[in-house]
């Protein structure tokens, strides 16, 4: 049955995370010096203190040392702290994820016994999925109801040794969390197999480099990871349906909207700020929230916010509940990605909106807002485009459904 009525546990939890937001992240990243010279660098003592707290292993089983938590849990936290800082929000949500997938599932058992203690002890021990790579795009529009050319879109190569050693080659490109991940999870082509493999590579292996992008068009800290003659261990490679997993599932929208409810959680933030400014601001004789055309644009705000936590609640809990699909208590629908396409534009709207009650002061450059409406954009922008996305939600109500494999070969570009 599809509640709204969050747990006791849950209700904890994003109380706790709301509380350290207000109190740790915002009086930090929210400094005038430190917005005015646009500095996103990392507050790494901030992403300490949210490590101890759990929320890097969010996800990851109790059974394991994790938290546990569901689905719908971690996107309530996703939002509260994207509300603080989204750079902290995108960089603890994919390791949190990485880790239920990578620990939880797909994971040998000799392969979690070497990487779990340490995932488990260091704070700064995070992860990353490394599977894009440059000059393998397709135009999705060309293939609109048409199969995807799959092989060629995963160029890094992974080869055996004599001595049952991996050796990868190539490049991957715009890759999350790499500049700070302790271990990547990397997509690669197996000569001779039919489909792509994933294989362990801890960050201090010899022919792993990092170059990270400064100002990247994606939200926490990612880079280009590069493999030349790059040797990992022959227990290293992940089983078959590991790929699936760590690709599949997002491409054909049914994996978990973290992304979404980051998108949100920025959306929030500028509505709070512009909500405060609204009751402390005097025009006219009277605060500016008395103004009924103030008044109106906040309530449109507040819908569009709104309708968005039910979009992403809904398909989270669809996510925590595939048997709803299956006995059609839900639409036989990629829900993941109807709420992005809704969320990224309508934040868009939400943090212009919210910047036009400060009047001038919404774009100067010690003042939040004009981060939120950057921080919105690049959740519009970023990824493959709500334009793709369409189509893929186009193809599913035609009843055209694509492999998991072919959705990989489109989370390749």
């Amino acid at each position: 049955m599809y509640n709204l009525h969050l747990t006791a546990e849950q209700l904890q939890i994003r109380d706790t995370v709301r509380d350290f937001v207000t109190r740790e992240i915002k009086p930090v990243v929210l400094k005038p010096e430190r917005l005015d010279v646009c500095d996103r660098r990392l507050p790494i003592q901030l992403l300490d203190q949210a490590s101890q707290m759990g929320l890097r292993t969010l996800a990851l089983s109790e059974d394991r040392g994790g938290v546990g938590a569901d689905h719908l849990t971690c996107c309530i936290v996703t939002e509260e702290l994207a509300a603080g800082d989204v750079d902290i929000a995108a960089i603890l949500s994919a390791t949190s994820w990485l880790g239920h997938l990578l620990f939880d599932q797909v994971m040998t058992g000799a392969q979690r016994e070497r990487y779990l203690p340490k995932f488990l002890s260091d704070n700064r021990f995070y992860l990353a999925f490394a599977g894009h790579e440059a000059e393998t795009d397709t135009k999705l529009g060309a293939n609109y109801h048409r199969a995807t050319t799959i092989d060629p879109l995963v160029k890094t190569v992974a080869v055996k040794a004599a001595n049952g050693e991996w050796i990868i080659n190539g490049v991957k490109d715009y890759v999350a969390n790499a500049p700070i991940a302790a271990l990547f999870a990397v997509l690669v082509r197996v000569p001779g197999q039919s489909s792509s493999r994933v294989l362990l590579v801890p960050s201090d292996s010899q022919g792993l480099g990092v170059r990270r992008h400064e100002n990247p068009w994606m939200h926490g800290c990612c880079g280009d990871v590069s493999f030349k003659d790059c040797r990992v261990p022959a227990d290293n490679l992940l089983g078959d349906d590991a790929a699936a997993l760590l690709a599949g599932a997002d491409m054909l929208g049914e994996g978990v909207p973290s992304f979404q409810a980051l998108n949100l959680g920025i959306g929030r933030a500028a509505y709070e700020s512009a909500l405060d400014y609204s009751h402390l601001r005097v025009q006219g004789g009277r605060p500016l929230i008395e103004h009924q055309a103030i008044g109106t644009k906040l309530a449109e705000i507040a819908i569009k916010l709104e309708i968005a936590r039910g979009v992403i609640w809904r398909a989270a809990w669809a996510s925590d509940h595939p048997a709803a699909i299956a006995d059609r208590s839900l639409p036989d629908l990629p829900l993941q990605t109807i709420a992005r396409i809704f969320t990224s534009e309508a934040m868009v709207t939400v943090t212009k909106d919210a910047a036009e009650i400060f009047g001038a002061m919404g774009v100067m450059r010690d003042m939040p807002m004009q981060k939120y409406m950057h921080d919105a954009r690049v959740c519009l922008h970023s990824g493959r485009g709500n334009s793709d996305a369409r189509l893929r939600i186009a193809e599913v109500i035609a009843r055209y459904r694509r492999s998991v494999n072919e959705a990989m070969a489109i989370a390749g570009e």
